[in-house]
């Protein structure tokens, strides 16, 4: 097994910006990624739901909404998956590697005529290969940089640039490509897009990155590898025939899947959290961090409920109630979906200087969920005004859309960063690597919730519905921001 010190003294430690020149390698990687999934992800609630003589499937917009939200939970799911592999099977390495190719795969799929049978399978490829991928190039950019390395924190953030980056682009071309002229097209070029990651990857890595990422940190022994196989066989076989007795008896419905996805997204972290507080590794004061951490993990989700509806409900509004003819240009429907990275990539400066300035004078971490869950709720409480004035029948202004947007960034950023960093220093030692997968796991129940909110979305007013939602977040945030004293008092010295 190599040290630290190996690995890094094996990556070239100049060449990009100042930073090693195995930066580059993951950033365009990512950059790619990030295009392709957010491309076709700009696209595919429309693709769903459009009818039959416009280029889609035709689905009706609740089912299409509920399939968008499971699969996005799904995603963050399979992360748990690909950190496993990578850790005992092939290296982070060659696991981003397959990854990608199956991302590419599941987009080339999507570029190809088809019913909802290619759209589900398509589906299944990408959301595996964005397990395998997405998980590890981040862990890879902190395998270049020794540890006590100043640059590490700006490597970070020059990444996730990259990571908005892509982002930020794939709606205004792909969804300008999909939306213009054929979905298909547009998916076309997603997967070129990962075609290109994919290239730059294999043709840098080994020059730029060294050994990191090469080596599997705790592989499978001889003895285990026959007792892991029987029981992912097992396992598939338990599923394969599950889902064959519930479609014999036509009960493998949209709705029974999304019912078994927002259970799992619940009990998965309830699971998480009494192992790792029943357990006799973790400590007293670790016992005490864990029910801390639990009311900030409830408030993540509570966000992401309302973040992660911009690429569903929003997606929707954008297209059926917005007038997208705007000071003369004709918008698309799709470039909404920009909107999230070009404010995080813009703001996101401006909160790291402010923090900073602020030092030790601060809010504390659960003063900053609270407020995050106020704007996310102020977000929605925002498009209760235009749904009033249009009477839930007229096109309404864009800038409502964009006013919403712009608050839940604003949340996210006081929620997002800071509670990678809570995760981290509130983890029991004998668990860290599964408390960020827990963290990770916020996002996917969220959209397993969604599932059912979209459903709701549908037989419910606009007014209605963006004010319940909107008034839950600002009440929980509310709540927080009481007992922050009492949660800050048990995190037992983190800050």
């Amino acid at each position: 097994m190599l040290s630290k010190d190996e690995i890094v003294k094996s990556v070239p430690q100049k060449g990009f910006l100042g930073h090693p020149k195995g930066l580059s390698t993951l950033f365009f990687t990512e950059f790619w990624e990030r295009f392709s999934y957010y491309g076709m992800r700009a696209i595919l609630i429309f693709f769903m739901y459009y009818e039959l003589n416009e280029g889609g499937l035709g689905l009706d917009r609740g089912t299409a909404n509920s399939i968008m939200a499971l699969y996005g939970s799904l995603v963050y799911m399979s992360g748990i998956i690909g950190g496993w592999i990578a850790d005992r099977i092939l290296g982070t390495r060659k696991t981003i590697f397959y990854g990608g190719i199956l991302i590419m795969i599941g987009h080339i799929l999507l570029a190809l005529p088809g019913g909802i049978e290619m759209l589900f399978t398509s589906m299944a490829f990408i959301i595996i290969g964005t397990g395998l991928l997405k998980p590890n190039v981040s862990s890879i950019v902190g395998d270049i940089y020794a540890d006590g390395d100043y640059r590490r924190d700006a490597g970070f953030s020059i990444f996730y640039t990259g990571i908005n980056a892509g982002s930020f682009l794939a709606p205004l071309i792909v969804g300008t490509i999909g939306q213009t002229y054929s979905f298909h097209l547009g998916f076309g070029i997603a997967a070129v897009g990962m075609f290109f990651g994919l290239v730059i990857f294999k043709l840098t890595e080994k020059k730029y990155l060294g050994v990191a990422g090469t080596q599997v940190n705790n592989p499978l022994q001889p003895e285990e590898r026959k007792k892991t196989a029987m029981m992912a066989l097992g396992g598939t076989v338990v599923i394969a025939l599950a889902a064959y007795a519930l479609h014999t008896q036509g009960l493998l419905t949209v709705n029974t899947f999304g019912l078994v996805v927002t259970a799992l997204g619940i009990l998965i972290p309830t699971i998480f959290f009494f192992v790792m507080y029943r357990s006799e590794k973790t400590t007293k004061d670790e016992k005490s961090r864990v029910l801390a951490y639990i009311p900030l993990f409830i408030s993540a989700v509570i966000f992401w409920a309302i973040q992660e509806q911009g690429a569903t409900i929003l997606a929707t509004y954008a297209n059926d109630r917005t007038n997208l003819n705007f000071l003369g240009i004709t918008l698309k429907s799709s470039w909404f979906q920009s909107l999230n990275p070009l404010f995080i990539i813009t703001l996101a400066p401006m909160f790291a200087m402010l923090w900073v300035k602020w030092g030790e004078k601060q809010p504390t971490t659960p003063r900053k969920f609270a407020y995050a869950l106020f704007f996310a709720g102020l977000s929605f409480i925002v498009m209760m005004i235009p749904s009033s004035l249009s009477g839930g029948t007229t096109l309404v202004s864009p800038l409502w859309l964009v006013l919403s947007f712009f608050l839940v960034v604003v949340g996210e950023l006081l929620l997002s960063p800071v509670g990678l960093s809570a995760t981290t220093q509130l983890a029991p030692k004998a668990f860290a690597a599964q408390t960020m997968s827990l963290w990770f796991l916020t996002s996917a129940a969220a959209q397993a919730i969604n599932a059912q909110l979209a459903k709701v979305y549908e037989v419910v007013s606009e007014f209605l519905y963006f004010g319940i939602i909107g008034g839950i977040a600002i009440a929980f945030g509310v709540i927080i921001l009481i007992i922050s004293p009492i949660v800050s008092k048990a995190m037992r010295g983190v800050k």
